[in-house]
Order: C-alpha cells, then structure tokens, then sequence
C-alpha cells in the first residue's frame, strides 16, 4: 500500500510523520477563481487500519476562514469523507475534487465555523475579504513549513507555562 500512495500522491508535496505512511502532510493550493486562490495550505492525513475501506481524517494545519472547516483544530466537515465515503475514491480524489469543491461551493447551512457561516450568509463580499486576509495572513507558501514548527514551539511554551505553575503549587518560597 506505501507505494500506491506514494505514486498516487506523486503530483503533491507530501511530508511523511514519524516515518510511516499512515499519517502525513500534502501542500495544498487554493483552487483558482476563488477568494482561496493563492492560498497554500498544509493538510494533515491519517489514514485508518482499515483504509480505503474507511475514510481518510483530513485537517488544515494553517488556519483557513470557510464555514465548514473548524478554526481552531482545522477539521473539514465533508460528506464525502465524514459519512458517505467509498472505496472507489482515493487521496487524488480528496485534492483534485473534494477539497477544491468544498472551498469553492461553502455550505453555510452546516457550518463548523458559524462566524463564517454568518457572514458568508450576511454579507458576501465581506466574507470573501476576510477569507483573502486569512489567505494573507497564515497561507502564504512560507506559512506552510512554518505551520508546523509554530504548533510545536506553543506545546513547548505551555509546557513550560505548566511546569511553572507545579513550582508554585509545591510552595516554594518566593525570592
């Protein structure tokens, strides 16, 4: 199966995590004519034991403002792949397709992120400026390695934030 995936995914960037190929990145691009043109996005994949029996968990790293993908953890609410997912469909099929269809069509009547859902519905063209800000902001081709290394500096920081407080918990004496 790593090879299949391997030569299937060979038009993306993909990232192995932890040397397997149960769990990776793939560079993701905004489709054209869309607000998300020009965005650059990593994507986090894990494949499940029993894949493509059973769909694949999908995940934006950088952030993104689109009312079916979750702000905070980056989680895509898709029926393609949360519910109706086949065998017949494969990771080409989640970048060339789903993805790009999901960015390109938004259904506000089932958010994830209701502040987009809102606005999106509200007021369009507001909607699609805060999306090219977001693209702006956290998309930019260099957004993509730094994604990862800035999740992994904010685990270190509130660890260290945590450690600080045990200190102070024990009772140590104040200097």
């Amino acid at each position: 199966m790593d090879q299949v995936i391997i030569r299937m995914m060979s038009d993306y960037k993909v990232e192995t995590i932890n040397d397997g190929m149960q769990e990776f990145f793939v560079e993701f691009h905004g489709p054209k004519d869309s607000p998300y043109q020009g965005g650059v996005w990593k994507v986090r994949v894990e494949l499940p034991d029993a894949y493509p029996y059973k769909s694949p968990s999908i995940g934006f790293v950088n952030k993104i403002f689109h009312p079916n993908v979750d702000e905070v953890s980056g989680s895509v609410c898709l029926d393609v792949i949360n519910q109706t997912w086949s065998p017949m469909f494969d990771l080409v099929n989640v970048f060339e397709v789903f993805l790009p269809q999901l960015l390109l069509y938004p259904n506000a009547s089932d958010p994830l992120n209701g502040d987009a859902a809102a606005l999106m519905i509200r007021d369009h063209a507001t909607y699609e400026q805060r999306v090219k800000e977001y693209c702006e902001k956290y998309a930019k081709p260099e957004d993509v390695g730094a994604a990862q290394e800035e999740s992994s500096s904010d685990d270190e920081l509130s660890e260290d934030d945590y450690a600080s407080s045990d200190d102070a918990i024990v009772g140590q004496p104040d200097p």
